[in-house]
């Protein structure tokens, strides 16, 4: 059964440094997707990714751009950034190890939980790192009980 007659694509930027603004995207998603009146159990899975990969940005990378595509089988999601790059990414996908800095620490951000729980909300994760040019990560939620690719 089909609700959506066409692919739903959303672009947004995603100011650095800018603490206000951050988690706007993943709010615009989240509205977006219950007045489509998709799963309340999917639409907070995708929430969760967005917030935390914008809050990577904001935090890491001085911003970047998200990507999402909506259709009747998942929700895409492409996180792209042109900050520094992970120098270890074992390291940054363990909960808790962070590089944030005591500004964003103070504000109660940076916990080391954004990869971690980008990984495990979403069905399929790929990240991709490099050094002096940025981090692109991919997320995708099924819809209708896609397996989970670890």
């Amino acid at each position: 059964m089909s609700f959506l007659s066409e692919l739903i694509k959303l672009v947004y930027q995603v100011d650095g440094d800018d603490f206000t603004a951050a988690g706007s995207a993943s709010s615009d998603v989240k509205r977006i997707m219950k007045q489509l009146g998709m799963d309340s159990e999917i639409t907070r899975r995708v929430t969760i990714c967005m917030y935390e990969g914008e809050m990577n940005m904001v935090i890491h990378a001085k911003g970047g751009e998200a990507f999402v595509e909506i259709d009747d089988e998942k929700v895409k999601i492409l996180m792209k950034d042109k900050g520094p790059g992970i120098p270890d990414l074992n390291l940054a996908m363990q909960e808790g190890w962070t590089t944030a800095d005591e500004t964003a620490r103070n504000l109660g951000f940076g916990a080391g939980m954004g990869l971690p729980n980008m990984k495990r909300y979403s069905d399929e994760f790929q990240i991709e790192t490099k050094m002096g040019e940025g981090t692109t990560v991919t997320m995708q939620i099924w819809l209708n009980g896609g397996k989970k690719v670890a």
